[in-house]
């Protein structure tokens, strides 16, 4: 099952994947129903017995937050009103932690902010926050129970580290590439990124297919030239449906973390628990490793979906790309870099100088 939309009036609050939260906060059911009322919506996802496997709740505030220590002065912020994850292994949870930070860019917030209370079951989803630059600022006493910790993202200022200033995009006095990717490993890995004549059957509820970060392996010798920082167009290859003019598209950005070698890995254990998380089959990456070993690793943060796709067409004629050059990786310059995300009506606060 994908990712759903749900209204709360939808939801079935007797399910068992509430009866925790039930348990955690008073008045859960009451809330539940107001919300209901309210029309308001939340993200699920459905496990194939029919029953909730993880759920996300957003909620824009612009008043004070009076019920923690210390206050938090009124600002426009994106409240994680409930955020639970039971399922294990997919890394669902980076699909939802893009899902909050897509939603805090759309609707131009000053912070994001999630409460959680800090129990060693829920230490990895606190680790997560933090890893993408949610601080500790404050508590949200529950008296006997215990406090919540207050986690808080701030969206105006950004800290010089690609993780923790993730979504945004760093331009300025980066490297600029496009990146081309076969169709049917395009699919699982960018699953906000399908075309128009794509399915979202398509779009398989793997790990590749959820996770912010994205492993590549290839065999272009240019790729050895990316490095942290970089700005990555991704462009998705010809189905062979029709003219590559028409069907190669560029589809999202992403940032590059690192890009490691044959030489960068202790040995084939090493090499497969880097990449376990790619959209390549243990079976191929052990051959790899043994017998094709001038592979190249690319290890991206997937930043944003392009609004409108960009065919080649319009990559050639209007961005100015070189089509005699090659466009397995291939670099841009400032300015055609600048009318491709033009081109995909790309929201233009993802990006910081």
């Amino acid at each position: 099952m994908d990712l759903e939309i749900k209204k709360f009036s939808q939801i079935n609050l007797a399910d068992p994947f509430f009866d925790s939260l039930k348990d955690s906060y008073e008045g859960f059911d009451n809330w539940f129903a107001k919300k209901a009322r309210e029309e308001d919506t939340a993200y699920v996802f459905y496990g194939e017995d029919g029953l909730i496997s993880d759920f996300l709740y957003l909620k824009i505030e612009t008043e004070t937050v009076n019920d923690v220590e210390p206050i938090l002065p009124a600002k426009k912020r994106l409240k994680v009103g409930t955020f639970k994850l039971k399922s294990r292994g997919t890394r669902r949870g980076e699909r939802f932690m893009k899902k909050i930070m897509d939603r805090a860019v759309a609707d131009d917030v000053d912070e994001i902010y999630v409460t959680i209370f800090p129990k060693p079951e829920l230490q990895n989803l606190i680790n997560s926050f933090q890893k993408f630059g949610f601080e500790h600022v404050a508590n949200k006493p529950h008296g006997e129970r215990g406090s919540e910790l207050v986690l808080l993202k701030n969206m105006r200022s950004w800290k010089g580290d690609v993780e923790k200033d993730y979504p945004f995009v760093k331009v300025g006095k980066t490297d600029k590439y496009l990146l081309s990717i076969r169709p049917d490993y395009h699919t699982k890995l960018f699953p906000d990124s399908i075309l128009n004549n794509e399915s979202y059957d398509l779009v398989q509820d793997i790990t590749p297919t959820n996770s912010i970060y994205k492993i590549y392996i290839c065999w272009m010798k240019d790729a050895a030239m990316l490095k942290c920082g970089d700005n990555v167009v991704i462009y998705r290859t010809s189905d062979g449906q029709g003219s590559a003019y028409y069907r190669s598209v560029a589809t999202s950005i992403c940032t590059v973390m690192e890009v490691k070698r044959y030489i960068h890995f202790k040995d084939l254990s090493d090499f497969l628990y880097y990449t376990q998380y790619s959209v390549f089959s243990e079976i191929d990456r052990k051959k790899w490793y043994q017998y094709n070993s001038n592979f190249i690793v690319i290890k991206m943060l997937y930043n944003v979906a392009f609004t409108k796709r960009v065919i080649r067409k319009e990559l050639l004629e209007t961005a100015g790309m070189n089509g005699d050059s090659y466009w397995g990786i291939y670099k841009l310059s400032d300015g055609e870099y600048q009318k491709i995300i033009k081109l995909g009506k790309t929201d233009e606060r993802y990006f910081i100088d």
